[in-house]
Formats: C-alpha cells, structure tokens, sequence
C-alpha cells in the first residue's frame, strides 16, 4: 500500500513553514528552523533516492475523531452556506429565504438564534429517525447556546415550518422547485443533522525516519550536511458517520478537506520498514490572504460586529451597486 508522507524535520530541527517568515520574508527565528532552498532541498532528495538509503516508521499515534454536528441555520450561516454550496449572493439568498417563509416552508429567516423550540425539536429528531434508523439519533435532544454577542433572540433558528417537516420530496410534489427547492433543501437537511449523533473514528498520525544512503554506508560527510529526516502523515478513518449521513458544512478555504472525507493509512507498527517509491522535492511558496467571497465577507462582518445580520446583504449589496468594489468569480 502507497502512501504519501511530508518532510517534517532534518537533523532533529523542523523546516521552516510559511508561518516561520515575517511580512517581508525574513525568518523569525533562523536558530529554531531549518531553511531548505532549491538546491538544498534537491540535494537531499537524490541522497535519499540512494539505493542504501532506509525509511522505517519511528512512531505511529493514533488518536479517537469526534465531530458534532453544526447547529441549524441563523441568517449569516445561512447566508454563507448558500453562498458556498449554492452559489447564491446574501442579497439573492434572502430574497429566496423570503418567498419561502411567505409561502409557509420555512420559518423567519432574519434571526440571530441557534435554538429551535421542542416541537422542531421533535420534528427533526423524529425524521432522523425515519430516515436513518433509531441508531443516529441521541437519546436526549440537543440544545444549542448563541455565542454571538448582543443577539437579539425574538425568534428561533431558521427551519423548516410546521409541526412535522416535509421532505425536499413531498415539498417538490407540492409545486416548489428551482432555486427555493435548493435552499429548503439545505435549511431541512441542516436542521434534520443539528438532532443527530456525533460522527466518529479514528485519527492517526505516522512519523517515518529517513536515513540518507551517504550517511548508512559510512562516507565522509562534510559539516553541515543532512544525516538524518523526518517525514510525517497523518490519516482518518470514520467508523461511524452519524449526522454527517445527512449535512457536510463547506469551507471558504477550497484546499481544505472536508469533515466527511477519510485519508486511509495502512497499518503501520514501529520500526516497521518501508521502501520510498518516489521522494520529491517540492517549491512551497506563501500566498497572501484569499479575497473575500460574500460567504467569508458576512462572516467578518459578524465577527467585527459591524451591522446586523439583515443588513448583511444589503451593505454588499450597496458596496457592489456604488462601483466600490466588483465581483470576479466569487471573490
């Protein structure tokens, strides 16, 4: 079984990462990083392409993965999560939000509250079970508490209306299609998910040592030189899936890996030997901050506290009419 592991320290010193550079480039502290430039880096990758060169596992630690699920919908995460997953702009979202609440599929959709009232509660806690089995459903309800400051609680989170939720089926046979199917779907299986079980697993991380050929065959090596490497992996396996069965939250950050995604390790033990396939060098170079998508926008709006989350669309929506800033893509 192949797997790909990263260089990780040499000599017992970790490479410097994008975090170890100030703004101007420089290193923060040159005494505790290790700085590998392209000659450097390609050097070593031919001394450990060496047929004498030896890779065995130093460590492997494995640790138990537990995620909760993300509470239902407010107005900003709705807001960003219509933006990520469906492509909507916070004005157009709340605009479809509306026409769904005026036509009785979803509740008020301006709302600072994650909780939901006993008879959502039992709804969505109810149709997990329908749907998943008695398995994915906790034995007591969850609640959820606001973290965001000066919320304004008059009305719940945003969910579907009703004693009991109609499917994004049973609502699509009732005549609701397009862009306000997307978006009750999304607010019915979020708010389904927010009353199901933790998904859990298993979290593993492999260091291997990487002893150069030079080094094992004994050869006079000049001062300075790499004698020894480190690399690392690091794997997750899901043995349960829990609410992520029913809703996985997106990133802004499009490299991250996704809550419901598992990297797969072989079983390893220490000391285990292993044969390097391939050993590349590779150019890290540091990018600036992301622009901001109306998703990761809304977000620091929130958390500078600047407006109210049923301003949030229409302060964007009047940056972008008055020519201050344009949207290329999502950003």
């Amino acid at each position: 079984t192949q797997f790909t592991a990263t260089l990780l320290n040499v000599d017992g010193k970790r490479v410097a990462q994008g975090r170890d550079f100030t703004s101007t480039g420089q290193l923060k502290d040159a005494n505790a990083v290790v700085l590998l430039d392209e000659a450097a880096a390609g050097e070593l990758a031919n001394r450990l392409r060496d047929k004498n060169s030896a890779f065995a596992v130093s460590s492997v630690e494995r640790k138990p993965y537990r995620r909760s699920p993300y509470p239902p919908f407010r107005t900003t995460t709705l807001q960003q999560e219509a933006s990520r997953k469906l492509g909507f702009s916070a004005k157009y979202a709340m605009s479809v939000a509306q026409r769904l609440y005026e036509n009785g599929y979803i509740t008020y959709m301006r709302t600072d509250s994650i909780t939901l009232s006993q008879t959502a509660i039992d709804a969505a806690r109810n149709q997990a079970r329908e749907l998943y089995g008695a398995e994915y459903v906790p034995d007591a309800p969850r609640t959820y508490a606001n973290k965001v400051k000066n919320a304004q609680e008059a009305h719940e989170a945003i969910r579907p209306a009703g004693d009991r939720f109609r499917t994004p089926q049973e609502v699509q046979r009732l005549g609701l299609q397009g862009d306000e199917l997307r978006l009750y779907d999304l607010i019915w299986k979020r708010t389904v998910a927010c009353q199901m079980k933790d998904a859990t697993g298993e979290s593993v991380s492999v260091r291997v040592e990487g002893i150069p050929g030079d080094v094992r065959t004994g050869a006079s090596l000049a001062d300075g030189v790499i004698r020894s490497t480190e690399f690392s992996a690091s794997g997750k396996i899901i043995h349960f899936y829990g609410f992520l069965k029913a809703y996985v939250e997106s990133h802004d950050d499009q490299a991250a890996d996704r809550d419901d995604q598992e990297r797969r390790l072989p079983s390893l033990a220490e000391r285990q030997a292993l044969s390097a396939l391939r050993v590349d060098p590779s150019a890290h170079s540091t990018k600036p901050p992301a622009r901001y998508t109306e998703a990761s926008l809304v977000k620091e709006l929130e958390d500078r506290e600047i407006g109210r989350p049923s301003t949030y669309a229409s302060i964007i929506g009047t940056i972008l009419d008055r020519g201050h800033v344009f949207k290329k893509g999502t950003a």
